[in-house]
């Protein structure tokens, strides 16, 4: 496993009318191999532009980004990627799909096949390989985005937004799968969230960013993604201790939000 380092990153669009967009500005900092690290803060902050850039999908226009000595500069096999849409190739089964990156790479059908059966077990889908796609709900679909992801046995697994089109109670339930799949492979987590409780719930680090351009505000270390592997979801978001922070990182989303409403009405 290989610790994350981003560097004084950069990321500036130019638009057709010739103006630009500075989406990120000098966003610089260190992740240790294996933390649970997630992105949060308003519209506009950066947070998908960031996982883009660490996926290797996009190149910053300043600064640099290193995977243990090696400088990220387009997407790898050591980066995987869950997205808000499970992006599942609906012509495949479930296993199929699970098995697409190793079968790809021309790795050894036996083994494929043990290890696709493994992780349908460790999501929860056993007995669900030879399912279509169209016939999963959307939490069973991201489990197969997860399991999929697994399957190439990535350093960093980047989620943008994975739980936010599932229901709340779906939800909470793929959070402590989340935790504990966290647990179980020993991976680095990177995962964007536009919900302050999910953040709090997942990440024992947390960025929280403000727009405009986009940058890191506020940087916690955080012990509920620990706690919430041994204690009740209900009952740890309940919690004295999760309910203050909670409230302490709204108000200070809640300041940017009147802060970017403020320039716009100035305009």
């Amino acid at each position: 496993m290989r610790d994350l380092s981003v560097k004084n990153v950069e990321m500036v669009y130019e638009v057709p009318n010739g103006s630009n967009v500075h989406a990120l500005s000098n966003v610089s900092f260190d992740l240790a191999a294996g933390r649970l690290l997630t992105l949060l803060g308003p519209s506009g902050c950066g947070k998908t532009t960031l996982l883009n850039i660490l996926a290797g999908f996009l190149a910053p226009t300043g600064g640099q980004v290193t995977l243990g000595n090696d400088i990220i500069t387009g997407p790898g096999q050591e980066r995987g990627m869950v997205f808000q849409q499970g992006a599942l190739f609906e012509w495949l089964s479930v296993e199929k799909n699970i098995a697409f990156g190793p079968n790809m790479n021309g790795a050894d059908k036996a083994q494929t096949k043990a290890r696709v059966d493994e992780l349908l077990d460790i999501v929860g889908l056993g007995g669900f390989g030879d399912k279509q796609i169209y016939e999963l709900s959307g939490g069973m679909q991201q489990r197969v985005a997860l399991a999929r992801c697994l399957a190439n046995d990535p350093d960093v697994i980047l989620m943008d937004e994975p739980l936010g089109a599932l229901d709340a109670l779906t939800r909470e339930k793929m959070q402590k799968l989340i935790l504990e799949l966290w647990q179980e492979t020993g991976k680095t987590v990177i995962l964007v969230t536009h919900s302050v409780e999910e953040a709090l719930y997942l990440g024992d680090r947390l960025f929280v960013m403000a727009p405009r351009p986009g940058r890191i505000e506020r940087d916690y270390d955080l012990p509920f993604a620990e706690k919430g592997l041994h204690t009740d979801t209900r009952e740890m978001k309940a919690s004295p201790e999760f309910i203050e922070k909670r409230e302490e990182v709204l108000s200070l989303i809640w300041e940017m939000e009147e802060e970017i409403m403020g320039r716009t009405e100035g305009v």
